[in-house]
């Protein structure tokens, strides 16, 4: 992206943020405080070609406005750009929270979700009774008929408080807390804000995921929460700080650890402290979880404190404090990728050895049904869709049955096998578009969850609906010195039936996705796109990434 282009979409951000024509001046304004050191003139430049391409439209003397497709851009167009951006949103969001708490002024950061009848509308009320939540603040707007929007305090509020009292909280990494006696014991799921282009915490607010109104009703289950690192040195001014919070209605704290200390199952290095909070929105989950129609947004906006009315119980919280054990830590993905790869011994040559497997179970009644999906799914996209499946017997359930699809970390086990290296970069979802585009990526390295499993869960994919299909893939990336070689190695791949959809250059953006110096980046089709063909069918199926080996030759072809 060169700096003229960057520059634009900083303007585009800037416009979709205002939501009303915006002048030059106080984009100018805004291109300073991001380090864009660009006059009136000049932004008045980068409009007029902003104009032209669509992207952006003049409101007479109001200003401009950004246009649906501007924000299109904005969204698809420059995903390697988004992956940065996420934590970067947050940092701002921080800078921007001013709330004294001693005065009970200033702004603070809200989640701003939509209800669609006031019987959800309710129930999320009285899951604030339980305290599982940040703060009981809350503000609420009637959009039309039963429409509300509601606008709730967002953990990410605390840090900005830290900042005001001269405290740097690090963010870390957004998840799934495992609750056992009403105790916080340790996340078990987690996505680094720093790897991703979906907010952490969005990308775990799935019916299938959380399991808040457990823990409401029996004090086991598993809830949304952040987790943030402050200097050790602080310990002591950070608990002051949360005591005085908790006064006025802020909390929602889970765990403060100690120096060094691996904290909730996460490891903390020397000289600082691990800190969790539970996610804001938390109280939306249990209506998420009862299938209520509701929209649920992430650390959205700034609202001044005043605006917000408590609903009356500031002093109730449910979970119990941590008992501070030391829980095993918390597997990243990458390493259990990197173990899995290495038993992979399929063999160019002879097309005989072992695969690493996807394997889902569904109910047999499904089986007819499935196998009709499978193969539509196919004929429909021949060059996206890989070919090979194995059924399999569920281990210990005669209703039910497997699906055994090949896992895209086989080409990484097989590369590494003939010598080449490789690294398995980002898992996202690829827009199928003319040029294909990523849309949204997620980074194994800092997740302990498969990013596919994240996109099928959210029912982000579109492979056999009507409309522009989104499926999924892998990007990996191989050192440039063994180009010839991984070239020829995946030619033959792709020729067996392998998923491989593009081979890239140095420096190059492959699907507008970028691979570092040096290296040039593959992408992989991803084997659970059958997987996610079935699952937009509305059929139950539990879906299982890199779960065993299977020889290849055992493998069915559609």
């Amino acid at each position: 992206m060169t700096e003229s282009e960057h520059r634009m979409i900083e303007i585009l951000r800037i416009l979709n943020k205002q939501k009303k024509p915006t002048g030059s001046k106080l984009i100018a304004t805004e291109l300073k405080n991001k380090g864009f050191n660009l006059g009136e003139r000049a932004v008045r430049y980068h409009m007029q070609i902003l104009d032209e391409k669509g992207y952006t439209e003049k409101m007479g003397y109001s200003g401009r406005q950004i246009t649906d497709l501007g924000r299109e851009k904005l969204e698809k167009g420059l995903i390697y750009d988004q992956v940065d951006s996420i934590y970067s949103k947050f940092q701002d969001m921080i800078y921007l929270t001013d709330f004294d708490y001693r005065t009970q002024k200033g702004n603070v950061v809200v989640n701003t979700s939509t209800v669609y009848d006031e019987e959800t509308l309710n129930l999320v009320k009285e899951t604030f009774d339980s305290g599982l939540c940040v703060s009981p603040y809350v503000k609420f707007q009637k959009v039309d008929d039963d429409k509300y929007n509601v606008k709730t305090i967002c953990g990410t509020t605390i840090d900005g408080i830290f900042l005001n009292e001269g405290i740097l909280s690090h963010p870390l990494y957004g998840g799934l807390l495992k609750i056992e006696d009403y105790k916080p014991t340790k996340f078990v799921e987690l996505i680094s804000y720093k790897k991703t282009s979906i907010p952490p915490l969005d990308a775990f607010i799935v019916k299938e995921m959380t399991s808040v109104s457990d823990v409401i009703e029996t004090g086991e289950g598993v809830i949304p929460a952040n987790f943030r690192i402050v200097p050790s040195i602080l310990r002591e001014k950070v608990e002051n700080i949360v005591n005085e919070l908790e006064k006025i209605g802020i909390g929602g704290v889970l765990d403060i650890g100690y120096e060094g200390e691996s904290t909730l199952g996460i490891p903390v290095s020397e000289g600082m402290i691990g800190i969790g909070i539970i996610g804001g929105v938390t109280p939306f989950c249990v209506a998420q979880e009862q299938n209520r129609n509701i929209d649920i947004k992430i650390a959205e906006e700034i609202e001044n404190f005043s605006n917000l009315k408590s609903l009356g119980k500031i002093d109730e919280f449910i979970l119990k404090p941590s008992d501070k054990n030391h829980y095993k830590e918390t597997p990243f993905l990458l390493s259990k990728m990197l173990n899995l790869i290495e038993q992979v011994d399929f063999d160019i040559n002879t097309k005989k050895g072992n695969i690493l497997a996807n394997i889902s179970y569904l109910d047999k009644d499904h089986f007819d049904k499935v196998m009709t999906i499978m193969e539509d799914s196919y004929n429909q996209n021949p060059e996206y869709m890989n070919p090979f499946y194995k059924i399999i017997d569920h281990p210990y359930d005669e209703d039910r049955f497997g699906i055994g699809t090949i896992c895209s970390l086989t080409t990484d086990g097989i590369l590494i096998k003939n010598g080449i290296m490789i690294t398995p970069k980002y898992g996202g979802l690829l827009e199928l578009s003319e040029p294909p585009l990523f849309i949204d990526l997620i980074s194994y390295n800092g997740s302990s969850i498969d990013p596919h499993k994240v996109f099928i869960a959210k029912g982000m994919t579109n492979i056999n609906r009507i409309g522009t299909k989104r499926i999924m893939a892998s990007i990996k990336e191989i050192p440039y010195v063994s180009r010839d070689h991984a070239v020829e190695t995946l030619e033959t791949l792709k020729s067996i039936g392998l998923s491989i959809y593009k081979i890239g250059k140095p420096r190059e953006l492959i699907y507008n996705a970028k691979v570092d110096n040096y290296n040039f980046g593959i992408v992989i089709g991803s084997g659970l796109n059958q997987i996610a063909a079935i699952k937009e069918e509305n059929i139950d199926i539990n879906v299982k990434a890199m779960e065993k080996l299977i020889p290849f030759e055992e493998m069915d072809r559609i």
